[in-house]
């Protein structure tokens, strides 16, 4: 092929640097944006927190500490004269440190070790199930064959707190032939009395009976629970409660007593110390009603005030022209950052504002009031683009008086009704929820039945959809919620 030179007509969408920043600023969290922000002002000099506010808090804190302690010195000062002219010595004398100072010093100082190291760490633990129960086994007086054994048996603990192999496959793994099969099953009842009570059980029955096995003998009804626990396990499960009373020939009463005791048990003992992580929501813009209107405010707590530190941007025309350069362009990188942060909250604020509009209705009355709403309204309502408000919405949270919620909690589908509107999704949730715990409980209502009540309010909805927003909420079927 022979080489030649072609000339070509053609657009590109080129982003520059600033609306890279300004975009990923605009998808950042309010925990993410506080750690850019710390990393913005750890690597540009020219950005600085402004702390006039805090600096001001400070000067009024200290000024009545200063006026205590010169009160407190003159109180306690005494003439020297004074002192030589008096016939009697009273009973407390001036002293120059406290009760206080004095325990301190001497606390700290006594054995030459800091307390610190003495006092052991009250903080958040990590402690899941398997650390749990093996800071229960060494303090338990195992000896050495046992101490292996119950180390076998906590490996084979789910987090659920079950076993996962049975007696036999433990003491074929082990592989000592010195162990016998009832010195496994022997500290195997150790341990299901460890912490939690029924951890290590080898199915549901025996999990339930362990835990029955530590009320009192006197309970009432408990040895009716034993008897269901034992042998009608899965009658319970399925809710058939005349089958249970015609083969237990126990009252309604005895048995509606028996089953609530067993409702007091823990079927899944190990997720109650399973290690959970908790996540923390700082709100990005808060509503409250104002003179009767709907106000939307953003969040001054979760974004520190920057500004340009002016010393260090003066210094750009008196230095040399590297020093110059340098300085020119951090305070170009800090001005592109500050307007990039003044953007996002434009946005934010136009965005939530938008949002509160559409969805008064909420705010006034609660989730049955909710409107159908899509992100391509917010966009057409405030002229940006989709992407733009899925951006806003995403990690952004609310504070309202009904409490906080994401913003894309207030994004929902539609359903149609009878005289040609619009009911959304969320609205429906509420309404089966509503439903649901106003029905008679010996008679749950059915999907079909829920179904059947709201197209008698408009609201036209099939019963697999039913199906599906209850199973989302959680909420078991008609069978399942049976009770006596």
């Amino acid at each position: 092929m022979k080489a030649s030179l072609q000339l070509k007509m053609g657009q590109q969408l080129t982003m520059t640097p600033q609306l890279q920043q300004a975009i990923r600023l605009l998808q950042l969290s309010s925990l993410e944006l506080q750690q850019e922000i710390q990393q913005a002002l750890e690597s540009n000099p020219l950005l600085e927190l402004d702390e006039e506010q805090s600096d001001g808090d400070l000067e009024q804190s200290d000024d009545p500490s200063s006026n205590d302690i010169n009160t407190n010195q003159d109180s306690a000062s005494v003439e020297t004269s004074d002192a030589l002219t008096q016939d009697s010595m009273p009973d407390d004398l001036p002293m120059d440190t406290t009760w206080d100072e004095v325990y301190t010093v001497s606390s700290n100082s006594s054995s030459g070790v800091s307390r610190e190291d003495d006092m052991p760490f009250q903080g958040e633990t990590s402690e899941g199930l398997y650390e749990h129960l093996e800071w229960q086994k060494n303090l338990t007086p195992f000896s050495d064959n046992d101490l292996a054994i119950a180390t076998a048996i906590i490996d084979a603990i789910d987090e659920r707190g079950y076993l996962t192999q049975s007696c036999e496959d433990i003491l074929e793994a082990m592989g000592d032939p010195d162990t016998e099969l009832d010195e496994v099953e022997a500290v195997l009842k150790r341990i299901q009395h460890f912490d939690p009570i029924g951890v290590a059980a080898r199915n549901l029955s025996e999990c339930l009976l362990i835990q029955l096995a530590q009320y009192a003998a006197d309970t009432p009804h408990i040895e009716n629970a034993k008897l269901l626990i034992k042998d009608y396990l899965d009658l319970i499960a399925g809710r058939d409660f005349r089958q249970l009373m015609r083969k237990t020939k126990l009252k309604e009463d005895e048995l509606r007593e028996a089953i609530s005791l067993i409702q007091t048990l823990n079927p899944r003992p190990g997720l109650a110390i399973a290690r959970s992580k908790d996540e923390y929501v700082i709100p990005d813009v808060s509503v409250s009603k104002k003179k009767g209107r709907w106000v939307v405010e953003l969040n001054p707590d979760y974004m520190p005030k920057i500004n340009v530190n002016q010393h260090y941007a003066s210094m750009a025309r008196t230095t040399n022209q590297a020093d110059g350069q340098f300085i020119r362009g951090h305070l170009q990188e800090a001005k592109w950052f500050i307007k990039s942060l003044e953007s996002r909250n434009e946005t934010l604020l136009k965005v939530a504002n938008c949002i509160v509009k559409f969805q008064q209705g909420f705010f006034e009355y609660g989730e049955e009031a909710m409107k159908p709403m899509v992100l391509n309204d917010i966009a057409e309502a405030v002229e940006m683009h989709e992407s733009t408000i899925s951006r806003v919405t995403t990690q952004k949270y609310m504070h309202t008086p009904r409490g906080i919620f994401e913003l894309k909690y207030f994004f929902s589908s539609h359903v149609g009704t009878d005289d040609g509107g619009e009911c959304s999704s969320t609205a429906i949730r509420a309404f089966i929820k509503k439903l649901v715990a106003a029905e008679n409980q010996k008679k749950p209502l059915s999907d079909s039945k829920m179904a059947q009540l709201l197209a008698e309010q408009g609201i036209k909805v099939a019963r697999r959809t039913i199906a599906k927003y209850r199973e989302a909420m959680l909420i078991p079927p008609s069978n399942q919620r049976k009770s006596l």
